[in-house]
């Protein structure tokens, strides 16, 4: 019957999320893209497209339902199958009076049709693959344009998340006949990005026929879109139902969910612009709009806190000035760090670690380190003190609940490293620190650092840490003051290395010394805890057949 059962796809997480809108109906034709349903977690909204072109015979959910990857949605008869039917009618049709005319008997001539629509279909979609993430990222580069000629791995586009950029390769070599996104645009996995001809259709018997063909399912989906739009128009019909309140806001393309919040800070969604998909509101658009209300007060950003708003100053007129715009990622990370450090009561620790011996040890592993072809840097060796200490020091290695009500300790030890990119800072994470050998640190340690400069870090390389190392290495300073990386309640500031005299007890002798600086949450930790933890990093770290211990 061409009957496809369509499911919901990789979410890009493990829990469940709301079913805040049906953009369909039974009997619905629909093309492929087309806005099925849409998707509400904890922090996005996203929409699930249809796969490919049909028409609706069942659906399986709806509003309200809380749904995880591999849920049935509803099943499609599948559009090719329709049109295949009536393809066939027509030939059928010719069949018949073809006799009449005997010198048309050769009307075999049609059966090479099939081997055309075959060379048409050498054009294929290129579309957004797994990201590791189920929300919706943004397009901040297009590396390509119409008529490229594309090897396979070649960069097509530049995606941004709220935690790192992507590239996005060509799988596959050929040219490039059609872009379907533009700058700016919200993409998430399976989202039409372009369409490449392979080799085997640049050199077609009909040039003319085929690209006339293979247009044709590019005219369409303009046509899809708007049809998908007016379907979605019943959300907001029933949310008027039960919520006289709302009627003046019944044109605004907002999902119940936002809706609801609307209510609760009072906010007329006609006055807020949407940034989702189509022009969708959002719970950020709303959190946007009540920060531009609370910055027009008589009290800055931070209204209630007394911190009065910094002035706008004109520095031109101090002599010749350059303005360059901050990055997506520099501004996220310089929100983030503003964040944390007004949630979270800072205190920071300092030692120095005695690391003379383990210098040595590394220094004589340089040619072994040559061989395996990994860099043996003194990263790893703080990595693998820290999973020791983390793991003598439960606390550290918990995060507080967003109450403030509990404690949540980890049974894992995943351990991120800060790195300076020329987009900003980030902060891959390694997992199973405690479990890995140094020479498996030291390079995936290096793998990952590399990703992050060549922005190819995915959003699920920068998740689930539980403790992060900041490390200046040989850039200077004596100490700093790291900001913790929330929801983690410590971070570990790592400064120059320097020789310094020590007291053995009758002489002073010359010692490598390494500085530390320990920030930590002192809702979750207190100064005692900080020295045992420094205790058992500088033990392991002046010692490391400790580690065997």
């Amino acid at each position: 019957m061409g009957i496809e059962t369509i499911k919901i796809p990789d979410l890009g997480g493990g829990d469940g999320v709301e079913v805040i809108e049906v953009c369909v109906a039974v009997g619905d034709t629909v093309a492929a893209e087309d806005s099925l349903l849409v998707l509400e977690s904890d922090k996005a909204s996203m929409e699930v497209p249809a796969p490919m072109a049909g028409v609706v015979k069942a659906i399986s959910l709806k509003v309200g339902d809380t749904v995880n990857e591999g849920d049935v949605i509803l099943e499609l008869e599948v559009k090719a199958e329709i049109e295949g039917a009536s393809a066939s009618a027509p030939v059928s049709e010719k069949a018949a009076p073809e006799p009449v005319a005997p010198q048309n008997t050769p009307e075999p001539a049609a059966a090479p049709a099939p081997e055309k629509t075959a060379v048409v279909s050498a054009e294929q979609e290129v579309v957004v693959p797994d990201i590791g993430t189920g929300d919706q990222v943004e397009l901040i580069e297009l590396c390509v344009a119409v008529g490229d000629e594309l090897e396979e791995g070649d960069s097509l586009v530049v995606l941004e998340s709220d935690k790192a950029s992507m590239e996005v390769p060509a799988p596959f070599a050929g040219t490039v006949s059609a872009i379907a996104v533009k700058l700016g645009d919200k993409v998430g996995q399976g989202t039409l990005l372009l369409k490449m001809k392979t080799a085997a259709e640049l050199s077609p018997t009909e040039p003319s026929t085929t690209v006339e063909a293979s247009s044709a399912p590019v005219a369409e989906a303009p046509v899809s879109t708007p049809t998908s739009t007016p379907v979605s128009a019943p959300a907001p019909v029933q949310e008027t139902a039960s919520e006289p309140t709302v009627v003046s806001q019944a044109g605004v393309y907002a999902g119940p969910a936002v809706r609801k919040l609307a209510r609760e800070f009072g906010i007329p969604l006609e006055k807020v612009a949407g940034t989702g998909p189509r022009n969708r509101i959002v719970k950020e658009d709303l959190h946007a709009f009540v920060k531009t209300l609370t910055a027009k007060g008589p009290q800055s950003a931070s209204a209630g806190s007394g911190i009065p708003a910094v002035p706008e100053v004109d520095f031109s007129q101090f002599g010749e000035i350059d303005i360059q715009p901050l990055t997506k990622l520099h501004k996220l990370t310089a929100a983030n760090m503003h964040r944390s450090w007004l949630n979270v009561p800072h205190v920071t620790q300092y030692d120095d670690a005695d690391i003379t011996e383990l210098e040595d040890f590394r220094k004589g592993l340089k040619a072994e380190a040559e061989k395996r072809g990994v860099k043996m840097t003194p990263l790893p060796f703080l990595l693998k003190a820290a999973a020791s200490a983390l793991l003598s020091n439960p606390k550290f290695n918990a995060s507080m609940s967003a109450d403030g009500e509990n404690m949540v300790f980890k049974k894992y030890v995943h351990i991120g490293i800060a790195v300076d990119t020329p987009a900003g800072l980030v902060v891959p994470v390694l997992r199973d620190v405690d479990k890995k050998s140094l020479w498996e640190l030291a390079a995936e340690s290096a793998e990952l650092a590399q990703k992050a400069k060549d922005r190819k870090l995915k959003p699920a390389d920068m998740q689930g840490g539980c403790f992060t190392i900041s490390s200046l290495g040989n850039i200077g300073g004596t100490g700093f003051t790291p900001i913790i990386n929330t929801p983690e309640v410590a971070i570990l500031g790592v400064s120059k290395l320097a020789v310094k005299p020590v007291w053995d007890g009758a002489n002073f002798v010359p010692r490598q010394m390494l500085p530390l600086s320990l920030s930590y949450d002192h809702r979750a930790i207190n100064g005692a805890d900080a020295g045992k933890f420094f205790t058992e990093m500088g033990a392991v770290l002046a010692d490391i057949r400790r580690l065997l211990l």
